[in-house]
């Protein structure tokens, strides 16, 4: 991690559609009062916006790394939530928390047990207005970019709570 012991810590959640990443990352900027910044929720107002931009999820990756180096810069902790599934998004992340001066937490939210995670994905609603849920199909078909420098967090037999416990404890490692 870098980033001194006074430093604000950026937590970068990613993983799969429904493999608990937002929960996780929801319960872990609770507990650190930190900013919660979701992707998703960015590409949605882009995409409602009368901008026309092609590259959705670039753009959504771009300003929300944005949002997160302007609330790193203001000394408050940053939890970014995204699917984060290429290397140049990991390196972004990494890239924030280098010229803000923050710590960076890497953690790859997984699930693995095939049929937890199904369910999840197909009995999961959506949470932020005219956002579609990816379906079972989609989201086996999603290849992640290999990410060595995250700690993984198998959520698929853990509760919520210990879930954030991890999550938390990794950050508490890395503090």
């Amino acid at each position: 991690m870098t980033g001194g012991a006074d430093s604000p810590v950026l937590v970068v959640l990613g993983g799969l559609p429904g493999s608990g990443k937002t929960t996780v990352a929801r319960g872990v900027a609770r507990a650190l009062r930190a900013v919660h910044v979701r992707v998703d929720t960015v590409e949605q107002a882009v995409l409602h916006s009368s901008l026309g931009v092609a590259a959705v999820a670039e753009a959504g990756y771009a300003a929300a790394m944005g949002v997160a180096a302007d609330n790193l810069r203001l000394g408050l902790d940053v939890v970014a939530d995204s699917v984060n599934p290429v290397a140049a998004s990991q390196d972004g992340w990494r890239w924030v928390g280098a010229e803000t001066g923050a710590g960076v937490v890497e953690i790859l939210v997984v699930c693995t047990d095939p049929a937890v995670h199904r369910v999840r994905v197909e009995e999961r609603t959506a949470d932020i207005p005219g956002h579609v849920q990816p379906t079972w199909e989609s989201v086996t078909t999603i290849t992640l970019d290999a990410w060595p420098t995250a700690a993984a967090l198998d959520t698929a037999g853990a509760t919520v709570e210990e879930s954030v416990a991890a999550a938390l404890a990794l950050v508490a490692r890395a503090r």
